[in-house]
């Protein structure tokens, strides 16, 4: 009897194969990492001006069960307090497993907290402190002397602020004369980004002492003076 040739042998070595690889035990399936936690990165307990944009971004990190960032992953954002929103409302992980978004306080509270959510993940809780308005002040202009009937030199310029000095923009300030005639435009103004309005007051016909007022929502009225000579 011959005995089988090499290539014989070889071919039948091939042919089983993949009949070993597929028997139970022989083969290992490796699963990709699902996400298993969600961290925050940055944007967490930051403070401004209610009703304005957070100066920090907000970042989350999607984290599989390998402990690595995970990308492609939905995660989204929720306003829980203080109104408000977040743009955008839901982003996908990038290679870092990184999400980014901004959030705008809402306008009159300050507690203010948001979530980020992500598909079988517990969620995260990020707060920030919107800062109300809490004073209404004269920057400049106070206490002038002009003309009767004249405009006044210097424009009257007042500032809404909060807590620690921080500039409050947004906010209605609406002006009145209280003695004196005269006028003053606009008769209401909105605050800038350094919490200030400018009006023009022109005086009235009489001579001696002229006052006017202004209040911002609840701040206020305050006095403003100035004397016609």
């Amino acid at each position: 009897m011959r005995s089988p040739r090499p290539t014989h042998l070889l071919a039948a070595l091939f042919t089983a194969v993949p009949a070993l690889l597929a028997f139970p035990g022989c083969t290992k399936t490796v699963e990709a990492p699902a996400a298993a936690r969600l961290t925050i990165v940055q944007g967490h307990l930051q403070s401004a001006a209610a009703g304005t944009l957070l100066p920090t971004a907000v970042v989350l990190r999607v984290l599989g069960t390998d402990g690595a960032p995970i990308g492609k992953i939905p995660v989204s954002f929720n306003v829980l307090a203080g109104g408000g929103s977040v743009d955008p409302g839901t982003v996908v992980s990038d290679a870092n497993g990184e999400v980014k978004a901004r959030w705008t306080l809402g306008p009159s509270s300050q507690v203010q907290t948001m979530t980020g959510t992500a598909p079988g993940v517990d969620p995260v809780v990020l707060s920030a402190t919107g800062i109300v308005p809490g004073d209404l002040l004269i920057a400049q202009g106070n206490n002038q002397t002009a003309k009767a009937g004249a405009a006044l030199t210097v424009q009257i310029v007042l500032r809404v602020t909060g807590g620690s000095n921080v500039a409050i923009p947004g906010q209605t300030v609406a002006f009145s004369i209280s003695s004196g005639g005269g006028s003053i435009s606009p008769q209401s103004a909105v605050t800038n980004a350094l919490g200030e309005v400018s009006v023009k007051w022109t005086l009235g016909p009489q001579t001696g002492l002229q006052m006017a007022t202004a209040s911002a929502g609840m701040l206020g009225p305050i006095s403003i003076a100035a004397v016609a000579n």
